[in-house]
């Protein structure tokens, strides 16, 4: 019997691309505040910093950096910012957040051979309105069973996401790019875990990666995961 009632999946830079677009703005955020902070500021930290004190606030997403890049932009110049600098942030995340949603190599065709095994679901974190409009974009919709969008990837919201579903935790495999927010969980809670690492990875999402176990696996590419779940 396979070991898996349900194959769960991360949205952002597992199905399709997200943090290269984070890391762009970054990089135009230090470009547009380094003639306005003192110098040897490091405003790439600052920023992080700031996204790190904020986060029980706005919680995650482009609107969320958006405000902590304001915020970080306001204190690093001591309020001195020019009004251009922000109106060209706040362009940066309006950007950010009209995006389609641009899928990786070999996603639609993964997702479509899994699913004629598994019960599919999606599971990403972020703000809901910006997660529910790329996945409206992506056109890849129609192939989950089901679709979580929550505030965050922790041991209790996995708990709760699997009991309204009514499948047991240890008969999960979740499939991600973050280590803490798909990985550890998961087999917290005695469940699957495969990591498909992005090029790039938020600074706040940094942690050790577990040891590779009957119940974790790290993949180079989303198109070794069906022959992983046959084997």
């Amino acid at each position: 019997m396979a070991p898996f009632d349900l194959i769960a999946f991360d949205a952002d830079d597992t199905l399709w691309h997200s943090q290269d677009g984070f890391d762009a703005a970054e990089a135009a955020f230090r470009d547009l505040l380094a003639p306005h902070v003192p110098h040897g500021v490091d405003i790439a930290s600052a920023l992080v910093a700031t996204e790190r004190a904020n986060l029980h606030v706005y919680g995650y997403g482009v609107k969320a950096f958006g405000l902590s890049m304001m915020e970080a932009a306001l204190t690093l110049s001591q309020g001195r910012v020019p009004s251009d600098v922000l109106v060209r942030l706040l362009d940066i995340v309006r950007d950010l957040l009209m995006a389609p949603a641009r899928i990786m190599n070999d996603v639609p065709e993964v997702l479509g051979d899994v699913a004629t095994s598994f019960r599919i679901v999606l599971v990403t974190k972020g703000d809901l309105v910006h997660q529910t409009r790329k996945l409206a974009t992506s056109g890849l919709e129609y192939l989950f069973d089901h679709v979580e969008i929550v505030l965050e990837k922790d041991v209790p919201t996995y708990r709760r996401v699997f009991d309204e579903l009514g499948v047991d935790p240890s008969r999960v495999c979740m499939v991600g790019n973050s280590i803490k927010s798909d990985a550890l969980p998961i087999l917290e809670l005695g469940g699957y875990a495969v990591h498909i690492p992005y090029p790039t990875i938020w600074d706040l999402e940094h942690v050790e990666h577990p040891p590779v176990s009957d119940r974790y696996c790290e993949l180079t590419s989303l198109r070794e995961l069906p022959e992983w779940l046959e084997t």
